[in-house]
């Protein structure tokens, strides 16, 4: 696949993004690991938290990464910043409103699965990132599509209820169309992207249809 920019365009927009808005990907950090936390721990308002942040991180990803960043190298990034924040309306619209998402640690082998996911997103990630050479501030840090991508996966291993299947549409797609330029422009870390993608889009669909069967 052409891409219509180089690799030094694709890592100066990142660049860009992380010097302007410093120190906000430590926040970032912060409240994907409250969410974990809260995850794990247990608490009453769990299925409003983790629907407002992955609403909120899919919003940030459209609007500011998409729309006023990548946009600057590829005027596609209006169209993908369209279908992001499509996305956080939706698990704003599933979770806040019609209340379809809902989350539970339960020590299953989907939780584990989550597990992998979340800690790929956030840890491992940046250090495989940083040993193939994407140092800071050439480096796509949480916040940004793909780890967050692989974060979202994550976070929806953990649900306990038939899965709305058109919430899992777009970040498939993402995980898609992610890792193929990726590995056009060697940013190798977002090879989890895609395995993320395929293995939490199967999972969530065998877990719907024994749901379904169960009732």
């Amino acid at each position: 696949m052409q891409l219509p920019f180089s690799l030094g365009d694709f890592l100066n927009v990142f660049k860009t993004y992380n010097q302007s808005i410093f120190p906000l990907q430590i926040v970032f950090y912060f409240i994907a690991f409250l969410s974990v936390f809260f995850l794990f721990t247990g608490n009453k308002n769990l299925n409003k938290i983790i629907s407002i942040t992955l609403s909120f991180f899919w919003l940030w990803m459209g609007i500011v990464y998409h729309i006023i960043f990548f946009s600057t190298i590829n005027k596609t990034a209006y169209i993908f910043g369209v279908f992001f924040i499509f996305q956080g309306i939706m698990f704003a619209v599933c979770g806040l409103i019609r209340k379809k998402l809902s989350f539970e640690y339960r020590k299953s082998n989907f939780n584990y699965m989550g597990i992998i996911f979340l800690l790929y997103a956030l840890i491992i990630y940046p250090v495989l990132g940083y040993n193939l050479g994407h140092v800071y501030p050439y480096s796509p840090t949480f916040g940004l599509p793909c780890p967050t991508t692989i974060f979202t996966f994550g976070i929806l291993l953990f649900t306990n209820e038939k899965m709305p299947v058109h919430t899992l549409i777009i970040p498939l797609l993402w995980s898609v169309i992610g890792f193929t330029a990726a590995l056009n422009l060697t940013i190798y870390e977002d090879t989890g992207l895609l395995i993320a993608g395929l293995t939490t889009f199967t999972l969530l669909l065998i877990s719907n249809r024994k749901k379904l069967y169960n009732k």
